[in-house]
């Protein structure tokens, strides 16, 4: 296996998840948009690769793996002093801490880097300018030696990081000697994470003998960041339900950026008739889980007010007879082992407790990140040790997962519905194309989806089918937009025409929808909450919430898509659910949508044309049946459902069997 980048600096630069910035979509029409013309793609470069490929990137990250790094790179520890910080999120602050040099000490010519925190709304680390945020300083107290700060550029796609150089002169900075560093010296200090965590580093990084190559200094000083003064309230029950259930409802308070802000308080709580709940509920660590008994049937709510005058309205608990049960999941979202926020214990546990999910999988990068999962075992096994921990059938499912992190042929996630399984690299030669990835997974519990296929930061190459087998779904929408169609909102970023889902599936392809959030912000299943843009969750039409039952519902496409909110969509065709192969015949859809907002329509989408588009008129609700006529072998069938407020879901296609050939 090829060394996997030890600098981490590309996940500075091409962080799969980075925050799109935080303007709300545009309104929606009452009709679907016009198809947008978009720029083709170019052809196949002569060297094979797909139009899309990194190809400059690639080349950098194999010059960086071949590149020699002496014992003195990456040695020595940091830390802050006069202790480890606890700070509040977006606060500012003046982070002071310690280098000591390792045993081989830093060459004159060496160097340390203080690493800029390129996502999360940190202040950029700089040198130039004492007033501005971010102002770094260093000192030493070991004679003879000379310390000169530069500003390093990240640029363009390479693999440097940038921040700030603390360049060794005069003499060689020996074992055991400091370096004292500010960050945040001047009056304006430096801004810390916008997103709360345990265990965030100040990444540094060490050229011990002048060459320019550095290593990461795995023992860099570390912080907690917390949570914000809430100001809004979350509050999520199970979107299906029976006369007689008793099911949780779960309440938390969330600060401005969705982080869980665990201070005390009190809410009260009113219900639709049909729900038994208490008149108030105290929150003690910043949430609850209550209790809920169904007594009758509806299209049932709660809503919760906060003493400080927050309030929050539940999503509908469907309560109706022959009611499909829907697990939410959140199939696709990272922790700081890669390039995302926080611990994985705290992912699950975010995921349960507050998200409210169903079914959560840290799909953390193969290859991305400052210790990266091929090359650090024991962050692999501290992930599959967390979600054997927080699995429980029944309640809550975790599956094991990873990121397959191709710059070439697109990103894919790696999903285990047993207890283990093996990190297959994209680092790796042996596992760098699809068509070697599904060879390794082959006659394992396992599958595969693309995300962000469409478009930015790396489209997919479709050129290469997915496997039918071991991929029958694919991800349409999350933090970057949707990549079903170009009349889809919001669209994702830098698109790329032919390369929608859409256009997969009149090539043939069989591939059910999900949604995921590709959160890297800590908050798996509220992604949509902390980046107005967009978000994603998977609905997972099973009765058995185990893995064996979500991988049979996953495999049989008995599932759907949303942008994040917890729309209900029921759609049928002559009794078939979605994802199913139908014959070719007239046949009657069935389709019944309640929204968390009002629904603005629903589009019926034949072949890859609006065919019919329902007006939602201000209701929650709507339910119809529409007759197809004469469905021809190798068409497809789907309904797409759109809020007010742009929310949106999408079921899985109905595939008209072709006729065997």
């Amino acid at each position: 296996m090829l060394r996997a980048l030890a600098l981490g600096g590309v996940a500075a630069l091409v962080a799969c998840g980075a925050p799109i910035p935080p303007e709300a979509p545009p309104p929606l029409p009452s009709q679907p948009p016009a198809a947008q013309t978009l720029p083709a793609p170019a052809s196949p470069a002569a060297d094979g690769m797909p139009p899309t490929a990194r190809r400059r990137l690639v080349r950098e990250l194999r010059d960086d793996l071949a590149r020699k790094r002496s014992l003195a790179d990456g040695g020595g520890r940091a830390w802050f002093e006069p202790k480890r910080p606890r700070v509040t999120a977006e606060s500012a602050h003046r982070l002071r801490m310690v280098y000591e040099a390792g045993e081989r000490g830093i060459a004159p010519g060496g160097s340390i880097l203080l690493e800029t925190k390129k996502w999360w709304y940190w202040s950029p680390a700089q040198s130039r300018d004492p007033d501005a945020p971010g102002y770094v300083t260093a000192a030493t107290r070991a004679a003879g030696v000379e310390l000169e700060l530069r500003d390093v550029p990240a640029t363009g796609t390479s693999i440097e990081v940038g921040g700030v150089a603390i360049e060794i002169d005069g003499r060689s900075l020996r074992a055991g000697e400091r370096v004292e560093i500010v960050f945040g010296a001047g009056p304006s200090l430096a801004q810390v994470d916008a997103f709360a965590e345990r265990g965030e580093r100040l990444w540094l990084q060490v050229d011990g003998d002048g060459d320019g190559v550095r290593g990461l200094v795995e023992d860099s000083p570390t912080l907690d960041v917390e949570a914000a003064a809430p100001t809004q309230l979350w509050a999520v029950l199970p979107s299906t339900a029976r006369v007689g259930d008793t099911i949780p409802l779960r309440i938390a308070q969330l600060d401005r950026r969705a982080n869980w802000s665990r201070v005390p308080g009190r809410v009260a709580l009113a219900a639709s008739e049909g729900l038994d709940v208490p008149a108030e509920v105290a929150l003690r660590d910043g949430r609850a889980e209550v209790p809920v008994r169904v007594a009758s049937s509806g299209v049932l709510r709660v809503h919760v007010s906060g003493l400080q005058g927050s309030s929050a309205r539940s999503n509908p608990v469907v309560v109706l007879p022959q009611t499909r049960r829907v697990l939410w999941a959140d199939l696709h979202g990272h922790s700081h082992f890669s390039d995302g926020t926080g611990l994985p214990e705290d992912y699950f546990r975010f995921a349960r407790d507050v998200a409210g999910l169903d079914v959560a999988v840290l799909t953390d990068h193969d290859h991305v990140g400052r210790r990266t999962l091929d090359e650090a075992p024991d962050r692999w096994r501290e992930i599959r040790g967390q979600v054997e921990a927080f699995h429980a059938p029944g309640r809550f499912v975790t599956i094991l997962g990873y990121e397959w992190t191709s710059w070439i042929h697109g990103h894919r996630h790696v999903l285990y519905f047993g207890e283990d399984g093996a990190i297959y690299s994209a680092a790796d030669p042996a596992h760098e194309s699809p068509v070697q990835l599904w060879a390794a997974l082959r006659g394992k519990q396992a599958l595969t989806f693309a995300h962000h296929s469409a478009g930015g930061p790396i489209a997919t190459n479709w050129a290469i089918a997915p496997d039918p087998e071991l991929e029958p779904v694919t991800e349409i929408t999350s933090v970057h937009g949707s990549s079903e169609a170009p009349d889809s909102e919001p669209r994702i970023h830098q698109p790329v025409r032919g390369n929608f889902v859409r256009d997969v599936l009149a090539r043939g392809a069989r591939l059910g929808f999900v949604g995921s959030g590709d959160s890297h912000d800590g908050h798996p299943g509220l992604a949509h909450v902390g980046n107005p843009g967009g978000g994603g969750l998977a609905a997972i039409l099973s009765e058995d919430a185990t893995r064996e039952g979500v991988l049979e519902a996953l495999r049989a496409r008995r599932v759907y898509a949303t942008s994040g909110p917890r729309i209900h969509l029921d759609v049928t065709l002559d009794g078939a659910p979605m994802g199913s192969v139908v014959p070719a015949k007239s046949a009657r859809l069935s389709a019944l949508v309640v929204g968390e907002d009002a629904v603005g329509r629903v589009d019926l989408i034949r072949s890859g044309v609006v065919v019919r588009s329902v007006p939602g008129e201000g209701r929650g609700r709507i339910g119809f049946v529409e007759p197809i006529a004469d469905l021809r072998a190798g068409e497809t069938l789907y309904v797409r459902a759109v809020q007010e407020d742009g929310g949106t879901a999408w079921s899985s296609p109905f595939f008209v069997e072709r006729p065997p050939r």
